[in-house]
């Protein structure tokens, strides 16, 4: 499910500079192959324009495009998938809706939310946060990089084999201390849009990932 390209993530944001649009072409210009639409306070009919433009951009990228929370739009534009936040729709009742063609992540912070999602049958798990970010609301218990390290080594214990996507102000320079505690990817936004050259920097961090793994 999760290929070298798709180890990095890329979660759309906007800025004073950008579009959610606009976010989500630059990372693919970038060479990002996974884009997450996230657009929080968003209407449904300005979900479903953006949703479908950024279907476009990805399928000529051949890229992967999932729809934050909203299953049904998810269904609706032919998404590649959906995650699901801790308050979400529950992994389970989103595949009975979806089927088993659809991708379906979930966000954890805790082992036990590891655990429910990987009984509800998710195929990824985007955890964090690694590190305090403005681009989220209510956040979560800041992990860092012990986090990380004690919630994989859970994994292995209880036999849970899914992948886990770290997220939350991760920045370039934070690649390779998190591939050696064993996170599966990495999805950014925040630090990709603040860049000067959101594109160029997109490019270092897809080189910096494929530099880590060969040393890893």
């Amino acid at each position: 499910m999760i290929n070298n390209m798709e180890k990095l993530q890329f979660i759309t944001h906007f800025t004073e500079r950008y579009s959610y649009v606009d976010s989500a072409r630059m990372a693919l210009e970038g060479g990002c192959r996974w884009i997450q639409l996230r657009m929080k306070d968003a209407t449904e009919k300005e979900l479903e324009s953006a949703a479908l433009q950024v279907k476009d951009l990805c399928d000529v990228y051949n890229a992967t495009f999932i729809i934050d929370d909203n299953v049904m739009m998810t269904k609706r534009v032919g998404a590649d998938g959906v995650h699901l936040g801790r308050n979400d729709m529950p992994v389970d009742e989103a595949r009975k809706i979806l089927g088993a063609d659809f991708i379906i992540g979930g966000t954890a912070n805790t082992f036990e939310d590891i655990c429910r999602l990987a009984e509800q049958g998710a195929d990824y798990i985007g955890c964090g946060p690694f590190r305090f970010t403005s681009t989220k609301k209510n956040l979560a218990t800041i992990l860092g990089l012990e986090g990380y390290e004690r919630l994989i080594g859970q994994m292995r214990e209880k036999g849970i084999d899914l992948p886990l996507i770290a997220i939350g102000g991760i920045m370039y320079d934070d690649i390779p201390d998190l591939w050696e505690k064993g996170v599966s990817g990495i999805a950014l936004s925040g630090s990709v849009l603040r860049a000067e050259n959101p594109v160029s920097e997109m490019k270092r961090i897809v080189n910096r990932i494929n530099q880590t793994e060969k040393t890893i």
